[in-house]
């Protein structure tokens, strides 16, 4: 039956191989299930609820891309996204976290349809591709300075706006140790060094006194507190269309930049570089998105972290199945994950910051008029505290220059459709 649903010979593999891969994917990729619901409980949410849809969005994204897509590819609720839904929607526009997941359901539909209608290779194809790369930058810089803040690394300051926390809070030395071990893991190539980071930080805080042990197994706590409580109606206020266009936005480039890496590396691409069953791998991601929202949890997207499994081994979707099924099993751990400290995920924010911030490498240094908003877009983020104001800046900066600089052919009609959006956002709304 595996070999008629998943072509395992086909793509010179064996079950055996498939979970193994299933394995060191999800150990690669399970701090989600304690960073995610540490993240969004800041906007009022309930814990456990967001836990229980955590696990659960990630089980049937990562099901639907092995069913059917066929692909070793995992989805979960993206990092990012999920810090965009906390401190800049609801934290810093005062909107209602039931409002801003039914801003994410409606991203979801607009992700649909515009894969439907094959808009998607428009949309990623028009946009420079130093803008892409300044993109995950930048959202790389805003996870940092989230992580350094939850480690107490730095906090406000009224004269300089930041400055250094207290280094010697025990703390802030559990995170930075934190930061240190999952680094060092990652260079021995050790399997899920983020996973063991957290843990290893939590077990340390516990044996000094400063966490509560509140268990490791449990039956999964009630997910009524989110289930179905996404607010479309007020999501759908004039107000709030940047927002869905930001979290459809970064989640289409995130998830095409992923599929199109981890396909690569694993040989699944054609001859002409395309990849086959993008439509059904979409479908799988976008529908994912509507589903995590309804459950309660902030977008979810292919997850880059689906290297690992590739690198073990996984070629086709019987390793997502894998996952999936080890997300389900991961329900029942809720205490655990209840336990786990703020400062103990901040290492996990501060480690993928830096794997994002390697996109500023492959920017063209040379031409100026393609650095300068690339840059614009990767530190606006961070220093306004907003990855859609980054992204604005990003687009707004390119246009500005490239036409001054006499550069406007290298302008596609998209993005100046792009960019006028954005300046009649800044003039209708601020």
């Amino acid at each position: 039956m595996l070999e008629a649903l998943f072509k395992l010979k086909e793509h010179g593999t064996n079950v055996k191989t498939e979970v193994i891969a299933g394995f060191t994917t999800f150990l690669t990729m399970a701090y989600i299930i304690f960073v995610n619901p540490a993240i969004l409980a800041q906007t009022g949410m309930d814990f456990n609820a967001v836990f229980v849809a955590t696990c659960l969005a990630a089980a049937f994204g990562t099901a639907v891309m092995a069913l059917l897509a066929n692909y070793p590819i995992a989805l979960a609720p993206g990092m990012g996204l999920n810090a965009y839904f906390t401190f800049a929607v609801v934290k810093g526009m005062g909107v209602p976290w039931q409002t801003a997941l039914g801003a994410v359901f409606i991203s979801g539909v607009v992700f649909v349809l515009v894969s439907s209608f094959k808009l998607r290779e428009v949309l990623v194809n028009a946009i420079p591709h130093s803008l892409k790369l300044a993109i995950s930058a930048g959202v790389g810089l805003f996870l940092a300075i989230i992580g350094l803040k939850s480690a107490g690394l730095i906090t406000a300051s009224p004269v300089t706006m930041v400055q250094l926390g207290d280094i010697h809070a025990p703390s802030t030395l559990l995170a930075v140790l934190g930061f240190f071990l999952i680094v060092a893991l990652e260079y021995r190539k050790v399997k899920g060094a983020i996973i063991i980071g957290v843990l290893g930080v939590t077990l340390l805080s516990i044996l000094f006194g400063l966490t509560e042990f509140k268990g490791v197994f449990s039956p999964p706590p009630s997910i009524a507190p989110t289930f179905m409580q996404m607010d479309i109606k007020s999501a759908l206020n004039a107000g709030l269309l940047g927002v869905v266009f930001i979290f459809f936005f970064v989640d289409l480039f995130d998830t095409t930049g992923t599929l199109v890496g981890v396909s690569h590396r694993s040989g699944l691409l054609d001859k002409d570089g395309k990849l086959p069953r993008l439509k059904k791998a979409l479908f799988a991601d976008s529908s994912a998105i509507m589903v995590g929202a309804a459950l309660g949890t902030s977008s979810v997207t292919a997850y880059v972290e689906s290297a690992a499994g590739v690198a073990a081994g996984g070629r086709t979707g019987l390793t997502s199945l894998v996952v999936a099924i080890l997300f389900l099993a991961a329900l029942f751990v809720a205490p655990l994950a209840g336990t786990v400290p703020a400062y103990a995920t901040a290492p996990a924010l501060c480690y993928v910051a830096v794997l994002m911030a390697r996109g500023l490498a492959e920017i063209d240094w040379d031409d100026i008029t393609e650095a300068a908003p690339a840059v614009i877009t990767a530190v606006g983020m961070p220093f306004t505290y907003s990855i859609a104001d980054g992204i604005a800046f990003g687009f707004i900066s390119y246009a500005a220059i490239k036409v001054l600089a006499g550069r406007y052919k290298d302008l596609s009609p998209a993005v100046l459709i792009i960019t006028a959006l954005w300046l009649i956002k800044f003039a209708a709304f601020g």
